[in-house]
């Protein structure tokens, strides 16, 4: 890790940048892929998962008994670790129904808005070298929550062929039976346009690398919407001289193995700090099963000392961090200042792990920066809400005149008159 003692704020935005990609060469590769899975449907899917993966597989939608059957091939202590997540997630997510009232913003003028289900949504679960079963609950139990009809899980083969178990258990205990092997740009396409096997849907969800990035981000200027664009993980850890050394390096290491694209950053303006952490990362570096992994994303990552807590916060707040870890002492006096970040992990004795699994928040978060305008994933990302008014005789009379005086002043003589026959019609009648 590198390490930047005091820098100047004119530096800032070039310390804090992410490992990029270019994204017009990206953008070439998945309109190619896009176009063919138009054309060929489930042909291009088979094809791509052989160029890419070099795995062939006969059928897309995995069966019913293969998704039963898994429940067979994963432990107990697995099987009881997921239900308590699994329960954890279902509690937190369960309190966010929006509530909905109406309003009387003038007399006789009623307004109200009512939260109902996106049809049609599709999950993507990475499943690479990683298969990341948790990401089926934290997507698919408020899915099932928010009453979502159609519900669409892509995701990639292993090299068999077949699916992680624990990714098909997952599936069966938050209730989700359509479930299909395929990965990377085409599952994102395949989702987005629908093909003979793979329903289109509405909105698709999910975490990935660069390239189902670049995929999300495209179909969303097409029209499918995407929960956000949630690219490579990262995590920032704003500690002080109360921080347990270990417990950073651990958390540092824990983002820094997702992959070699991942970014970690210790912000401190405890100089004794430093060095006790860097000890630290090497010692639990070589443990590591992932440690290749890691040791690529420790290279675009950094330890920087600061002057003050402030200037750590606001270092932090233009960074906005996917996962901000906060160990200080003064704790209460942080929270007040956070500003940008998709999820907060306060104290010595909160790892990052437990929002990742099983605390009840939800682990799809912005990245790249986008904490800065986006929300994490929640009950309401699977919702939409409608507006509603009512409008009584009385109301229109009293806000009648305000309407036509504005449509006049835009020159939208239809507009007026949509309210000026109504009101011609109630002095009419009286």
């Amino acid at each position: 890790m590198q390490v930047i003692n005091y820098p100047s704020k004119k530096d800032w935005q070039q310390i804090l940048t992410r490992p990029t990609i270019d994204m017009d060469e990206l953008e070439e590769v998945v309109n190619q892929i896009f176009k063919e899975i138009k054309a060929d449907g489930d042909k291009a899917l088979l094809k791509y998962t052989w160029f890419y993966d070099r795995i062939k597989i006969n059928e897309l939608e995995v069966s019913a008994e293969e998704i039963n059957a898994s429940e067979q091939e994963i432990s107990k202590e697995l099987k009881e670790a997921m239900a308590i997540a699994a329960g954890n997630i279902e509690k937190f997510h369960g309190a966010q129904f929006p509530k909905s009232e109406s309003i009387e913003t003038t007399s006789g003028v009623s307004c109200w808005r009512k939260a109902t289900p996106i049809e049609k949504v599709g999950l993507y679960i990475p499943g690479g070298s990683a298969p990341l079963f948790s990401t089926v609950l934290m997507l698919g139990i408020p899915a099932k929550l928010a009453g979502c009809s159609e519900i669409v899980l892509c995701t990639p083969p292993g090299k068999n062929g077949k699916i992680d178990p624990a990714i098909l258990y997952a599936s069966k205990l938050v209730g989700i039976d359509r479930v299909f092997r395929v990965g990377g740009i085409q599952a994102i396409g395949a989702m987005a346009f629908g093909t003979e096997t793979i329903p289109n849907v509405f909105k698709i969800f999910g975490p990935g690398n660069q390239f189902v990035t670049a995929a999300k981000q495209r179909v969303n200027k097409v029209g499918v919407a995407i929960d956000m664009p949630a690219g490579p993980s990262e995590v920032l850890v704003l500690a002080d001289g109360s921080a347990e050394p270990a417990f950073v390096a651990a958390d540092l290491l824990s983002q820094a193995e997702h992959g070699a694209d991942s970014q970690v950053i210790l912000l401190t303006w405890d100089k004794n700090l430093v060095d006790k952490v860097l000890a630290e990362v090497e010692v639990q570096l070589s443990a590591l099963s992932r440690k290749g992994v890691a040791e690529l994303a420790l290279n675009n990552s950094k330890i920087i000392l600061v002057e003050s807590m402030e200037e750590a916060l606001d270092m932090s707040n233009e960074y906005g961090p996917e996962h901000l870890i906060v160990s200080v002492k003064n704790e209460s006096e942080v929270i007040n200042l956070i500003q940008n970040a998709g999820s907060v992990f306060l104290g010595n004795y909160t790892p990052e792990s437990a929002g990742d699994y099983a605390s009840g928040t939800n682990h799809t978060l912005p990245t790249n920066g986008y904490a800065k305008a986006y929300s994490g994933v929640s009950l309401e990302s699977f919702m939409k809400s409608i507006s509603f008014q009512k409008i009584t005789e009385k109301g229109l009379l009293e806000l009648g005149p305000a309407i036509e005086t504005m449509a006049k002043a835009e020159q939208l003589d239809a507009h007026c008159n949509a309210v000026s026959i109504r009101l011609q019609k109630i002095k009419e009648e009286k």
